[in-house]
């Protein structure tokens, strides 16, 4: 693999706060049908991540077979508890990206390097405070709140996660996202779904199997102290290799 340095360093890269749920199985119809109230763009991409050497609060991956990818995680503002429909755990993160290559040139897997391929549902809610329409996020990247609903495969095995993103300013990371899954779950989830905290996982989480831990104790991007994962994660169990 080949990183190209980029012709000026972003020492501070891209912070957000997300929220994810990940659960085994193929997206059943009557999810997919209860999401596609929202405007949204179809994407299709295989990802490649590094889970050896593990790396403690980092997620590295190629992003496409086009980007290097660098996740630093910054702890947990609390949980997000909507309509008593979904409670899961924010985090914080960093992100930096730059041009490279792929770590399996010619089709062979690159040893500690795992292929996870997605197909994804991408609506955009962008700042507002109030109740907005989902945005075609084809149309930029400007910040807000991005709902991603994605079918995974890997090791064989199908995964399906709910996801949401919050970028933009610092002090706006929380309410953007709250506001954003207030929206998304003002109607009932379909059957008898839950999203709780054991599902409530990042990427690195679920491919790594263990609890996230922020390797120091920077200040919370909104202003005040990040609250770190420490053993309080509970254990969900990734694909088997």
């Amino acid at each position: 693999m080949t990183v190209v340095p980029p012709e000026s360093l972003v020492t501070q890269g891209i912070r957000s706060l997300e929220v994810r749920w990940i659960f085994p199985g193929q997206l059943e119809n009557a999810v997919a049908g209860w999401f596609g109230r929202f405007r949204a763009a179809m994407e299709s991409r295989e990802d490649t991540y590094l889970l050896d050497p593990q790396l403690s609060g980092l997620s590295v991956k190629i992003r496409g077979g086009g980007a290097l990818e660098v996740k630093a995680y910054r702890g947990s503002p609390g949980i997000l508890e909507v309509a008593h429909r979904a409670s899961g755990r924010m985090e914080f993160w960093q992100k930096w990206s730059f041009p490279s290559t792929s770590p399996n040139p010619g089709g062979t897997q690159a040893a500690g390097w795992r292929p996870v391929r997605k197909r994804r549902r991408i609506s955009r809610f962008p700042l507002a405070s109030g109740k907005i329409p989902a945005r075609d996020p084809r149309l930029g990247q400007e910040p807000g709140c991005k709902v991603e609903l994605t079918e995974v495969h890997t090791c064989g095995q199908d995964w399906w996660s709910l996801g949401l993103e919050a970028n933009g300013p610092a002090d706006l990371l929380r309410s953007e996202l709250e506001a954003a899954a207030e929206l998304v779950f003002a109607e009932d989830l379909p059957g008898e779904l839950e999203l709780g905290p054991v599902e409530s996982r990042s990427c690195a989480e679920w491919l790594d199997g263990r609890p996230l831990t922020a390797p120091a104790a920077p200040d919370d991007p909104a202003g005040g102290s990040a609250v770190g994962s420490g053993g309080a994660g509970v254990a969900f169990r990734g694909p088997v290799a």
